[in-house]
């Protein structure tokens, strides 16, 4: 912990020293007066040797009389390490100490605060973990046990149910993979590999990846406007790809039978581009927005996993963009559609 200055103050003991001066002082003069041995000097040289000596122990008791108290409260609430108060004499000014008390609580009580949110936080993450690796493992495993109890012999059902446990499998490896990437992604493990390209290229990449997707549920897959002309970017092509991907899949996921996932491309500012993907689907509620970037969140409470997918994928966008210094953001309407946009940066 670093070490603090605390102001030291003399108000106390000065004050003090003078009421006890006066008093004394005047005392004497009286007493002088009365005796007929009065001498202006040695009153005045009384009363400066009192203020002297009265001041140096009136501090010194009241620093003491502060330092034990006050430090026991400290140690009792712990509030304070204890070294912060044994190294530099504790303050007689009890405004400054009030102070200091309070901004200690005040960060004690963030901290236990930030400290149940990420408990709460791991909990939930390793339950919805456990749940996401739960089910691919159980699939698998009734599947093999299934061909074990006699059903390899027939080998329509060996193929069939070994293809399954197959797509199980990959599953898990989807999911351990994304987990990987995302890991090394918040520690910065993951190193970029920057260059130039095409961003409009890279759409139409993913569209013509996507297209069969896109046509089980009849969306169509389009640009905002024609682009004769490149856009070149500077970024890491494969992880934006990867982020386009995600964000396509989405949409054609949540989205409408018959409907529309839009990309536009625009320029932001000078040196930057915003890359929209649009669609017309079931729209997010305002209140699940601020959580939509969460590892395994899911608008859907019933935990459905229907729609396929790791549950990682939003997150992963995220964790990209921002390993290029930009921004992600959304728009989102219940039953209107939904809008996710970043930024990036032109090449030179």
């Amino acid at each position: 912990m670093q070490k603090k200055e605390i102001r030291k103050s003399y108000k106390f003991a000065v004050k003090t020293t003078l009421y006890i001066t006066l008093i004394l002082t005047a005392l004497l003069t009286v007493f002088s007066l009365l005796s007929q041995t009065f001498n202006i000097w040695s009153i005045l040289g009384f009363s400066v040797l009192t203020f002297i000596i009265s001041f140096f122990i009136i501090q010194y008791r009241a620093e003491r009389f502060i330092y034990r108290r006050v430090k026991r409260i400290y140690d009792d609430l712990t509030l304070l390490e204890s070294a912060t108060l044994r190294k530099q004499p504790i303050t007689t000014d009890m405004a400054t100490l009030t102070q200091e008390i309070g901004k200690f609580a005040q960060d004690k009580k963030l901290e236990i605060e930030t400290l149940k949110v990420r408990e709460e936080y791991r909990k939930e993450f390793l339950g919805n973990i456990s749940h996401e690796l739960k089910t691919p493992l159980f699939t698998v495993q009734g599947y093999v046990l299934t061909l074990l109890d006699g059903a390899m012999d027939n080998e329509n059902l060996r193929k069939k149910y070994l293809e399954r446990a197959n797509k199980g499998v990959e599953r898990l490896i989807y999911i351990v993979q994304d987990l990987d990437m995302i890991t090394k992604l918040e520690v910065g493990d993951l190193s970029l590999n920057m260059e130039d390209f095409d961003i409009v290229a890279l759409v139409e990449s993913v569209f013509d990846l996507l297209e069969m997707k896109s046509a089980k549920k009849k969306i169509t897959l389009t640009f905002d406007m024609q682009y004769p002309e490149p856009i070149m970017v500077r970024a890491d092509k494969e992880r934006i790809r990867q982020v386009l991907t995600n964000l396509v899949v989405n949409s054609i996921k949540y989205g409408s039978f018959k409907g529309t996932t839009e990309i536009s491309i625009e320029n932001l500012i000078k040196n930057k581009v915003i890359v929209r993907v649009t669609d017309n689907g079931e729209g997010i509620a305002k209140a699940n927005i601020p959580r939509l970037f969460e590892r395994f969140y899911r608008i859907d409470k019933s935990g459905s996993r229907k729609e396929g997918g790791s549950g990682l994928g939003l997150s992963i966008v995220k964790h990209i963009i921002e390993a290029h210094d930009e921004r992600i953001y959304i728009e989102s309407e219940l039953s209107v559609g939904s809008e996710f946009s970043f930024t990036l940066e032109k090449a030179k």
